[in-house]
């Protein structure tokens, strides 16, 4: 029988269209497809999409490195239909999830990580 779930527990079958939808979204946004003059100025990352179970709605972590967060994310939203309507072209699923976009934070998390495993009294444990 054929493994459906990763050692994490999710099921193979979303984070392969979380990948996909990913994907899509990184290159309409890296190609500057999207007419807007937020987007059109900023780089956008996508770092993760995460599915529903039900494959309705999908969350994608997005941060605009060197912008303004807030302003990238207000004009992903203004324009979730058209990424949608992409993600509907390159992919052939049933259904086409929602798009939502939310801040990532795991930057500001790996960095606040990073500071802690460089300050002397931990890289004096360390060190041992």
């Amino acid at each position: 029988m054929r493994q459906t779930q990763t050692p994490e527990g999710k099921s193979v079958r979303l984070l392969r269209i979380g990948e996909q939808v990913r994907h899509v979204l990184a290159g309409v946004l890296g190609r500057g497809e999207v007419r807007d003059p937020v987007l059109e100025t900023h780089i956008v990352s996508v770092s993760e999409v995460r599915v529903s179970p039900d494959l309705r709605i999908a969350t994608a972590f997005v941060k605009a490195l060197g912008g303004d967060d807030d302003e990238v994310l207000a004009a992903l939203k203004r324009n979730a239909k058209y990424l949608r309507g992409e993600v509907a072209r390159s992919m052939s699923t049933k259904y086409t999830p929602e798009l939502k976009f939310r801040l990532d934070e795991s930057y500001e998390e790996a960095s606040r990580i990073d500071a802690l495993l460089r300050d002397p009294k931990v890289a004096r444990d360390l060190e041992e």
